[in-house]
C-alpha cells in the first residue's frame, strides 16, 4: 500500500489485552500507542512531512557495504564538525584553568571564593536556558543554530582579554554558558538523527574524548603564551584573545559545511539521502518531528531511565567541573613549577583519552554498557582516598599524588556512555527533547556545585570536597545498578510479549519507526544497557 492511501485499518496492537492478562505485562499495555491506525502499514500522517518524503513503507537491507560507505559520507559532514566543535568549546572552557597560573587572579584581584564562582556562573547560566535551547534545537535547522552559537561565544570569549575585575568576567563567562549550552544538546540530538544505535557509542565517545585532546593541546599552548613577557596585552590576554578569534572563524565555516539533516543535506544525492534515512530505521528513535506533543512530556518526567541518567550525570559533572577548575591549582600544589604543570596536565588528557576509548572498546565486544560504566568507577574510588590520606613529604609521594589525580578522572566514562545511552533509548522527538534537557539541566547543576565544593580555606588538599566526591562515586554505583535492573526488566516483558505471538513486539519490518513514537508506545522498542 502507498503512503499517500489513507487506509482503514485496525489498531495493531488489539491483541495485547488478552496477552497482558497472562503475563506481568501492565505497564507495557498501558503505554502503548492508543491512537495507532488498525492494521500492519505505516501512518504518514503521523510522521513529519519533510521526512515523509524519504521514507519507506517498510524496512529493507542496506548491504553492508554500502552502510560503511554511507557512513563514511556522514562522518565527513557530521561526525567531524561534531568532534571539532568539542574539541573548540573544551579549549575555551579550559583558558580558565589555563589561565588561573598565568595571572588572571592576581591581574583582576580575585580572592576568597570569586575564582570558583567564574566557572559556576557558567553552568547556572545554562541551568536556566537548558531547556528552551533543547525547544529551539528540535524547532530550527540545527546546523545553521549551531554556527550562530559559536560565532558568538567566539566573540565573547575574545572579550574577556578587556575584563579588569572580577564583575567583567562574571559578565562574560555567563554569556559563555549562553552560547555554549547549545553544543552537547545538539550532539545528542544529531547521533541519534545520523547513526545507527551501535554506532552511537563510539560517535559520542570520539567528540567527547575532545576533553583530553584540550587537554594535550591546550596545556602545550597555555605553556606557549606564558613565555610572552612584553607587549600590550598580558600572556592570559592573548590566550582569550586568540582563542576567540579562531572560534569565529570557525563558526562560519560549520554554517557552510554542516548539513541540518538528511532531508536537508544538498551536499547529498536524493538516492543517498533515503538510504540515510532508511539506516537509522531500526533505532526506532526518529529522526524528526516539530509537533510538540503534551504526552511525551509527561511520559518523560515519569520515566525512570531519564532520571537515571541525569543523576549519573550529576555524580559525574560535580567531581569534573571541580578537578577541571582547580586542575591547575591542584597539582602546581604538589610543588611542580608552572611548565611542569602544564605538561602534567597534557598526560591528563591522555589518559582521558584512554579511558573514553577503552570503555567504547569494551562496550563494543561485551555489548554491556552499565557493567563498562560500574567498572570504570572503581580507580575513581581509589585515587581519590588516596589524594586524602598520601602525604606528600617526599618527590615519590608528590608524583603519585599526581597519578592518583589522573586515575581519580576514570568516572568520566560514565558521563560519556549515559549521553550514548539518552540518545538511544528515549523514543518520540518530544519526550527526547524533554530527557536531554533535564540531562543537562542536571549536568550543569553538578557543574555549577563542582567548584564550590573546593573551599578556600580547604586548599591545599581540599578534604572536604573529596570527601563529596566519594559521595557522588557512591550515589553513581546505585544509579547504574538501578538502570540495569530496570532497562532489563522492560525488555523481559516485551520479550515475553513477542514469546506470545503479538507480532507487534518482534516487527521485523519496522513499519512504524518513524511514527515518532516514544519508547514506551512502542512494544517492538528494546533498550540497551
Amino acid at each position: 500500500m502507498s503512503k499517500h492511501d489513507d487506509p482503514n485499518m485496525v489498531s495493531p496492537y488489539r491483541d495485547i489485552q488478552q496477552v497482558g492478562d497472562k503475563h506481568d505485562l501492565g505497564e507495557v499495555e498501558r503505554t502503548l500507542s492508543p491512537d495507532l491506525d488498525k492494521g500492519d502499514q505505516p501512518r504518514y500522517d503521523k510522521v513529519d512531512k519533510e521526512l515523509a518524503q524519504y521514507v519507506a513503507d517498510e524496512a529493507f537491507e542496506i548491504s553492508e557495504t554500502e552502510n560503511a560507505r554511507l557512513r563514511e559520507l556522514i562522518d565527513k559532514r557530521v561526525l567531524a564538525i561534531m568532534i571539532t566543535t568539542y574539541f573548540i568549546q573544551a579549549i575555551d572552557k579550559g583558558t580558565l584553568s589555563f589561565s588561573s597560573i598565568m595571572g588572571i587572579r592576581e591581574d583582576t584581584g580575585l580572592h576568597d571564593q570569586q575564582y570558583a564562582w567564574l566557572t559556576t556562573c557558567i553552568y547556572i547560566t545554562i541551568l536556566i536556558v537548558e531547556y528552551p535551547q533543547n525547544y529551539i534545537i528540535a524547532r530550527v535547522p540545527i546546523a545553521k543554530y549551531l554556527s550562530f552559537m559559536i560565532i558568538a561565544w567566539g566573540v565573547v570569549l575574545a572579550c574577556t582579554a578587556l575584563c579588569k575585575d572580577f564583575t567583567g568576567l562574571v559578565v562574560v563567562r555567563t554569556l559563555l554558558g549562553l552560547f555554549e549550552s547549545a553544543c552537547q544538546p545538539a550532539f545528542v540530538i544529531l547521533s541519534s538523527i545520523w547513526y545507527k544505535r551501535e554506532e552511537q557509542a563510539s560517535r559520542v565517545t570520539y567528540w567527547y574524548m575532545m576533553n583530553g585532546a584540550q587537554q594535550i593541546v591546550g596545556g602545550l599552548l597555555a605553556y606557549c603564551f606564558s613565555l610572552i613577557k612584553t607587549g600590550p596585552l598580558k600572556s592570559w590576554q592573548w590566550l582569550f584573545l586568540s582563542y576567540g578569534i579562531v572560534s569565529v572563524l570557525y563558526g562560519l565555516f560549520v554554517g557552510w559545511w554542516m548539513p541540518d539533516s538528511p532531508m536537508r543535506a544538498k551536499c547529498f544525492l536524493e538516492e543517498d539521502k533515503r538510504l540515510m534515512v532508511e539506516r537509522v530505521r531500526a533505532n526506532q528513535t526518529g529522526v524528526q518531528n516539530r509537533k510538540f506533543k503534551k504526552a511525551q512530556v509527561y511520559e518523560a518526567l515519569k520515566d525512570p531511565q531519564v532520571w537515571g541518567y541525569a543523576l549519573v550525570q550529576l555524580c559525574t559533572t560535580l567531581p569534573t567541573s571541580g578537578l577541571g577548575s582547580f586542575q591547575g591549582i591542584i597539582i602546581s600544589s604538589f610543588g611542580f613549577s608552572l611548565l611542569e604543570t602544564q605538561l602534567l596536565a597534557m598526560v591528563l588528557g591522555f589518559y582521558i583519552i584512554i579511558v573514553l576509548l577503552g570503555s567504547v572498546w569494551i562496550v563494543k565486544k561485551t555489548k554491556q554498557n552499565l557493567l563498562t560504566m560500574l567498572g570504570f568507577c572503581i580507580p575513581s574510588f581509589i585515587g581519590t582516598i588516596c589524594l586524602m590520606t598520601v602525604p606528600t613529604d617526599t618527590k615519590t609521594q608528590k608524583i603519585g599524588l599526581v597519578i592518583c589525580y589522573y586515575i581519580t578522572l576514570s568516572f568520566w566514562s560514565a558521563q560519556t556512555l549515559a549521553l550514548s545511552m539518552l540518545s538511544r533509548n528515549v523514543g518520540g522527538q518530544t519526550k527526547k527533547a524533554v530527557a536531554v534537557a533535564l540531562n543537562f539541566i542536571i549536568w550543569a547543576a553538578g557543574n555549577a556545585i563542582g567548584p564550590q565544593v573546593f573551599l578556600d580555606s580547604d586548599k591545599p588538599r581540599y578534604f572536604i570536597a573529596f570527601s563529596t566526591h566519594l559521595g557522588c562515586y557512591s550515589l553513581l554505583v546505585v544509579v547504574i545498578v538501578g538502570l540495569r535492573f530496570y532497562l532489563k526488566h522492560q525488555n523481559k516483558k516485551r520479550d515475553e510479549l513477542a514469546a506470545t505471538g503479538v507480532q507487534e513486539a518482534a516487527d521485523g519490518r519496522m513499519i512504524h519507526a518513524f511514527e515518532d513514537l516514544t519508547d514506551k508506545e512502542n512494544a517492538n522498542f528494546r533498550y540497551v544497557y
